[in-house]
């Protein structure tokens, strides 16, 4: 199986549980043995692939800043590329300008994905029954990747994935093992950075620095 037979599955979530003018926004980065597979929320408007008009990949945080800045910091993101991705406005983002900086992502080894791939229109929090119905779906997307390790961003999402209530304030920089398809991988959870978590994103880089040096240097 590869990881775009599961797009379909994730349109039909999104007429189920997103909003229908926009589309799912599935995922991107290193599909072959990543260092890190990343797992956010869920995707909004604000992300330019999720316009049905759009042609290209539909991968998080197109036409977006805040998550490039953090990528970068944490060494994650070539310079050049940063700069060009906090020059641009949203709208100045094209398929061509997407692929480019996904490219990168993929030669610094990591994987971009959210648990939920239902685009809503604004930052609207989902009740975990919703998250829950993407669970085996992010299972199966890990199975095929196979990344060395894995982090949850925020609470909500720590917890569901781990199946454990998580308070990431409780358990910064620690692991936690979980087993799927018959493989055990590490997960971190991690201060959700962007949004209302902004506050908390020199946290984040600091734990993200930390776990990245523990296992990779």
């Amino acid at each position: 199986m590869q990881i775009s037979d599961l797009d379909a599955e994730y349109d039909k979530l999104q007429q189920k549980y997103g909003a229908k003018e926009l589309k799912s926004i599935y995922n991107g980065g290193c599909t072959n043995n990543p260092d890190i597979c990343f797992v956010f929320m869920n995707p909004t408007g604000r992300n330019i692939a999720s316009d049905p008009n759009w042609k290209g990949r539909r991968s998080p945080w197109i036409g977006t800043k805040n998550i490039w800045k953090l990528f970068y910091r944490i060494g994650l993101l070539n310079k050049e590329i940063y700069e060009k991705i906090q020059r641009k406005k949203p709208q100045e983002w094209d398929e061509k300008f997407a692929d480019l900086v996904y490219e990168n992502v993929e030669q610094y080894k990591y994987f971009i994905t959210n648990l939920g791939k239902c685009t809503q229109l604004d930052a609207r929090v989902l009740p975990n029954s919703v998250f829950s119905e993407y669970l085996d779906l992010l299972f199966k997307e890990i199975e095929i990747i196979k990344p060395k390790i894995i982090i949850t961003l925020g609470n909500q999402v720590s917890s569901i994935v781990l199946n454990k209530n998580i308070s990431v304030s409780q358990c910064r920089k620690q692991s936690f093992p979980i087993d799927i398809a018959g493989k055990s991988y590490n997960v971190y959870p991690v201060y959700y950075p962007i949004g209302n978590g902004m506050m908390n994103i020199d946290k984040a880089i600091e734990d993200l620095k930390y776990i990245i040096k523990m296992n990779f240097k």
